[in-house]
């Protein structure tokens, strides 16, 4: 069973920002065009068969639980949407915010290229290499140092097309570096269910998140919206602002 705990935000852990993420037209078509092939692993959309593993509802994103792990909600202050979600296991995270994409092809070739020249415009370096969920950006993010001194932080940018919605992950910690240390948190990614729900959205729209409601074993597009259920005897994740 996953336990959710909170802890406070450090200073120097990096916020992952990238001005990737921008508002277009979404491409015009049917509702009646053919889904694409059966996936044969995840992330899994929720019209997928994802087995009947217990999941933590977050609206557009449905997380499987693991051992240990601490889940972090992030709401961007000017807007109050709750931006993303965080899961740390033994000093790694893993951030994951889901996005529409257009009907008739993916977007994470074009934002893997955003997100590598806007790190090196900051000053950092990213490398475009083969991995897991296929191409990945391992990325050097300019950082301070507890002596004040400036360093850089490495950082796993993952990206999985699905049908007509996007899910980005980014890995920070020990697993971003040491393979022994990113199995936990790519199963994770792996077994998220992406939830795009039917309605007209531009690409790149952030997919709407919420505060946990209770663990699924499954997730449908035609799912009513549920409010999110608490257990008073347990504490709630951790919310954090961002501007």
């Amino acid at each position: 069973m996953a336990m959710f705990r909170r802890r406070p935000r450090t200073d120097d852990e990096p916020e992952i920002v990238d001005d990737a993420v921008v508002e277009a037209e979404e491409t015009s078509g049917s509702d009646d065009l053919p889904r694409e092939a059966v996936r044969t692993q995840g992330p899994w959309d929720s019209g997928d068969d994802a087995g009947d593993q217990p999941r933590v509802d977050l609206g557009a994103l449905r997380i499987p639980g693991v051992p240990g792990m601490e889940l972090r909600m992030e709401i961007d202050k000017t807007t109050n949407v709750v931006s993303s979600a965080s899961v740390t296991v033994d000093g790694s995270t893993l951030q994951l915010q889901a996005y529409a994409a257009p009907r008739t092809e993916g977007i994470w070739d074009e934002i893997r290229g955003e997100i590598q020249q806007s790190v090196v415009a900051q000053g950092g370096a990213a490398d475009d290499l083969p991995g897991p969920f296929g191409r990945e950006l391992l990325a050097r993010l300019p950082a301070r140092t507890p002596e004040g001194r400036t360093g850089h932080r490495p950082a796993r940018f993952l990206g999985v097309d699905g049908p007509r919605w996007f899910l980005r992950g980014v890995v920070t910690g020990r697993a971003a570096v040491e393979p022994g240390a990113a199995g936990v948190l790519e199963q994770v990614f792996r077994d998220t269910v992406v939830v795009r729900g039917g309605e007209a959205r531009p690409p790149r729209d952030l997919l709407a998140l919420r505060l946990p409601g209770p663990a699924a074993p499954a997730a449908t597009d035609e799912d009513a919206p549920a409010e999110p259920s608490f257990d008073p005897m347990t504490r709630g994740p951790e919310i954090t602002e961002t501007r």
